[in-house]
């Protein structure tokens, strides 16, 4: 057999198997993943979370707000991992 005829059946082969792989992949159906419930049923409510949505319904006049600088200061703390501090002290 000729070497450039070999090369040109090799290169309608390997065209033929990409022209398939590609159908094949096309006509897949997926199926969508089913999505993950954000909060639980029942799941206790967090007053602080109330509060800041109330300071964020509230808008610039929130900067103002003694509750709400309150507010923040304890969301601030809650991320950073610092313990909430003693209302007594």
């Amino acid at each position: 057999m000729d070497a450039v005829l070999l090369a040109r059946l090799g290169a309608v082969i390997f065209v033929a198997i990409a022209g398939t792989a590609a159908v094949v992949e096309m006509t897949r159906v997926e199926e969508a993943p089913e999505p993950s419930p954000i909060r639980t049923v029942g799941a206790a409510r967090d007053p602080l979370r109330d509060e800041q949505r109330r300071c964020q319904q509230l808008g610039e006049a929130a900067t103002q707000d003694a509750a709400c600088l309150k507010i923040w200061a304890q969301t601030r703390d809650r991320f950073l991992g610092h313990p909430a501090p003693n209302e007594g002290h």
